[in-house]
């Protein structure tokens, strides 16, 4: 199972338990049973503070939980965690062995105190970017607090499981038997959601804060970039963001930003916090602005109003918040959200194993998702509404050598349909005679596009008719003071390095606003 190098890797991890640890296996008579002995029995032969035994008597077999000594629960994995969820495997054994996360204590603190019995059930595959996070999250709960047991399921392992409870997406977590929520979440998202007087005290915690020089409010790689840029000016500077990394943490390769050969995602984004803790940047996550307030005079206090009801004030503001994925906007789709219909191919590709699915929009990231999803799916639909595919000509010459492939173009999606609360179908026009075409599937994957994340800022500051920020060539808005930068706004071509330069841009334009305003005179204050 683990090839020379990834077994030397492993041990070395493993001299980090700080206590002896148990894999307790529920096995049968399968290849995957004996797939899993075989990863378990390599593990238990790397330390002496592993062991392992097959007394395990759980329902899914195979299976495995990793248990303090002595001890029979812990986190399960349901799963072989290979892949993407190798990772994930290797933290519960060092965290369950002892070994200290890299969480902030107030977040440890909260999981302990956390008042009720959770049951969590967390579905992923070994192919998705997006699952380890939750993994990751929900298994260091269970450890921290008795309490909270999880199981980590592999979809593809146990798909009878996965087509009678019509998990069509991962991850998909259930708490207690019930949907607790999909995508990608942070272990202090989670705990968020169960931590009943957390905006209360959050926001109390963000009120108390002094005004900000520079306040970026987003935190993909314009506002990293932005937030770098003002704190090596040696300012005080905040960010507060709703997923710091934003879209990048749902980006699998990243092979075109220059000086980084390839990377992913996840890491990528991972790699942008850490530069800007690096200096200092007060980092404030999982915090949606919900509305701007200009100053009420030239050098005043600009404030930004958040969800939770707190306020936080600045000198100036950066606003990059990015965008998000462009629904289709017909009927079905928000009926049969991740119950068919999806928006990442990678993620939830394996889902649809054998299955019939279509993917709607023909530029790069539709004709992508159908080569990938060709290789996986019984049959791929593509429809595109223009009347050719817009994606680059090689992609779309491999796409149309695939065997179980069809393309429709000018075609317009009117519906997608379901029954029994799952996906069957969709509808579309042809936009040439004008006939209504159905097409019979179980999974549509939406790739047409991004929207801004701007309607909060409607009748505040002016934006394009497409919903994008104007900003003129140095990143000022319409407000005095208020500054943009990356997907949000009016510059072409959305790609990573562009925001990171105009983040650094706006960072730049806002210093050298700052410098410009008055000086006050001590004891005076400041109007907002």
């Amino acid at each position: 199972m683990l090839d020379a190098n990834l077994k030397n890797q492993l041990q070395a991890y493993l001299g980090n338990l700080r206590q002896p640890i148990r894999l307790i296996a529920s096995l049968d008579d399968g290849a995957s049973s004996a797939e899993l002995r075989e990863l378990l029995q390599e593990i238990a032969g790397l330390s002496d503070k592993v062991s392992y035994d097959e007394s395990g008597s759980d329902s899914r077999k195979p299976s495995f939980v990793i248990a303090r000594e002595g001890e029979s629960t812990g986190v399960r994995f349901a799963a072989i965690p290979m892949g993407h969820e190798f990772t994930s495997l290797v933290l519960a054994l060092l965290w369950t062995g002892g070994h200290p996360p890299k969480v902030e204590a107030e977040t440890l603190e909260t999981i302990a105190a956390l008042d009720g019995d959770f049951h969590f059930e967390v579905y992923m595959s070994l192919s998705c970017h997006n699952c380890p996070d939750v993994v990751q999250a929900l298994s260091l709960m269970a450890i921290r607090n008795p309490r909270i047991h999880t199981t980590v399921i592999d979809g593809a392992l146990f798909q009878a499981e996965v087509e009678a409870r019509q998990v069509m997406a991962v991850p998909m977590v259930f708490l207690n038997g019930q949907v607790f929520g999909s995508g990608r979440m942070s272990v202090e998202e989670i705990v968020a959601k169960l931590d009943v007087n957390s905006d209360e005290r959050e926001a109390a915690k963000l009120n108390a804060k002094d005004a900000f020089d520079v306040l970026v409010v987003g935190g993909g790689p314009a506002g990293a970039a932005a937030a770098v840029y003002a704190a090596r000016k040696g300012i005080r500077v905040g960010v507060a963001a709703e997923r710091f990394g934003g879209q990048v943490n749902d980006t699998l390769a990243i092979e075109n930003y220059i000086s980084v050969l390839e990377t992913n995602g996840p890491k990528f984004a991972a790699d942008l916090e850490a530069q800007v803790r690096h200096y200092g940047v007060d980092i404030m996550n999982l915090q949606r602005a919900e509305k701007l307030i200009p100053a009420s005079e030239p050098g005043g206090l600009v404030q930004v109003q958040m969800s939770n009801g707190a306020t936080l004030k600045a000198r100036s503001v950066i606003l990059s918040t990015g965008a998000r994925w462009r629904n289709v906007n017909v009927p079905g789709e928000a009926e049969y959200k991740n119950k068919g219909v999806a928006y990442c191919p990678h993620c939830d590709g394996p889902l649809f194993k054998g299955k019939r699915v279509a993917v709607i929009g023909g530029g790069n990231s539709g004709v992508e998702a159908a080569i990938d999803l060709a290789g996986v799916v019984q049959h791929v639909t593509l429809i595109e509404f223009a009347d050719a595919l817009k994606a680059d000509a090689v992609l779309v010459s491999k796409l149309k050598s695939l065997p179980n492939v069809t393309i429709h173009v000018n075609a317009q999606t009117t519906e997608i349909t379901g029954a029994g609360g799952t996906v069957n179908g969709l509808s579309y026009k042809d936009r040439v005679s004008g006939e209504i075409r159905h097409v019979e599937l179980e999974g549509v994957f939406v790739q047409i596009g991004l929207v801004p994340n701007t309607e909060w800022l409607k009748g505040t500051l002016e934006l394009s008719r497409f919903g994008e920020i104007v900003v003129d060539a140095k990143g000022h808005t319409s407000v005095d003071g208020v500054f943009a930068a990356g997907d949000c706004t009016t510059v072409p071509y959305k790609q990573i390095v562009i925001a990171a330069g105009d983040g650094a841009k706006a960072s730049l334009s806002a210093f050298d606003y700052l410098i410009r305003q008055p000086v006050v005179a001590a004891g005076e204050a400041v109007a907002a």
